[in-house]
């Protein structure tokens, strides 16, 4: 019995080395196919990390041309509604910055943020504004109307690293508007005139409104140019309209690209076409002032605005060296719009 189970024995050990040298693997060959498919796999995970890399980039350069073209859009239906626009004089008497041979308020900043040296009024202009059932007519009934309201397109950059915005420019707008008027209504805080009434005072003027007066002798920019705010302070702030504008001033090295505005024109009529920021001498200290990426042509005559927009999408994917480059112009997309204002004045 003990020799069977033995001899049972030393044939199950026998097959159990041949089982191991038919199916198993040597060190050696171990080692060769480690090596193969590091050779083989290296290549193919480098060539991942760049189509992955390049798929980033394309997505960053999309995402600004979609957010550029979005925004001018944008701009582009608010100044359709223009009745005037500033130009480069009108926006230096608004901020305080125009000689008072020119302005007779020049010494005062009539627009928000007087004291901010980070942003810089690009478009500023005023349109008429739809305000949809506000006048009561009888019982239920209500039937819209219309009020001006005054527009402000800023170029802001933080003098130093924000937690909420990139590290290059953004667009911001700024609006206050007139109240709806009514004689039987209500009297809002600083006016003397009634407003209609409700419960919000939503048809009240934003604190700080007051309306240009077009009543004495003069040319409609002169007295425009000579508008000054309510004595009350403003509460509306500022709604950043896009991030991720180029930050690249024109005295940068190498300097970016700058506007150029079409030709001044006497035939049949005299039209002035004026360049902001650019041409304003006083925003030239500040670096916003420098900024090419947000800038506007404007024909006061014709009440018309060519607006320029380029983007930055190299501070979607990097934090610093966001300058642009010839080299990489391709991460800058801007777009341009000539836009006329379909707004009119009403005159008594």
């Amino acid at each position: 019995m003990i020799r069977t189970l033995k001899f049972l024995l030393s044939i199950q050990m026998k097959r159990s080395k041949g089982i191991q040298q038919v199916g198993g693997f040597t060190l050696i060959e171990l080692l060769v196919g480690m090596i193969l498919a590091f050779l083989i796999l290296t290549p193919l995970l480098g060539f991942m990390v760049n189509i992955l890399d390049t798929d980033r980039k394309e997505q960053a350069k999309a995402n600004s041309e979609q957010e550029i073209q979005a925004s001018l859009d944008y701009i582009a239906r608010d100044l359709q509604q223009a009745i005037y626009i500033y130009d480069a004089t009108g926006i230096g008497c608004l901020t305080g910055t125009a000689n008072t041979t020119t302005c007779p308020n020049a010494s005062t900043n009539q627009l928000p943020s007087p004291t901010a040296t980070d942003r810089v009024p690009v478009l500023v202009f005023w349109k008429r504004e739809l305000v949809s059932q506000a006048i009561t007519i009888t019982g239920t009934q209500k039937d819209d109307t219309f009020v001006y309201s005054l527009v402000a397109y800023y170029l802001i950059k933080d003098a130093s690293a924000s937690t909420t915005w990139s590290n290059a420019a953004r667009i911001a707008r700024w609006q206050i508007k007139d109240g709806v008027a009514d004689p039987n209504g209500q009297a809002c805080t600083g006016y003397t005139t009634k407003y209609v009434t409700d419960s919000g005072n939503k048809y009240c003027p934003n604190p700080g409104f007051a309306l240009f007066k077009l009543d004495g002798i003069g040319s409609i920019a002169q007295k425009m140019n000579a508008w000054t705010k309510a004595t009350a302070d403003y509460t509306a702030d500022t709604t950043v309209l896009v991030d991720f504008i180029d930050q690249t001033k024109n005295d940068d090295v190498p300097p970016a690209p700058s506007v150029i505005c079409p030709a001044n024109y006497t035939t049949p009529t005299v039209v002035t076409w004026s360049k902001i920021p650019q041409d304003v001498v006083s925003f030239n200290t500040l670096n916003t002032g420098k900024m090419t990426s947000f800038s506007a042509c404007i024909d006061v005559v014709n009440t018309t605005a060519q607006v320029f927009l380029r983007g930055n999408a190299l501070a979607r994917l990097q934090k610093d060296n966001l300058n642009y480059k010839d080299s990489s112009k391709t991460y800058f997309p801007n777009a341009s719009i000539r836009v006329q204002g379909r707004g009119y004045l009403f005159t008594k």
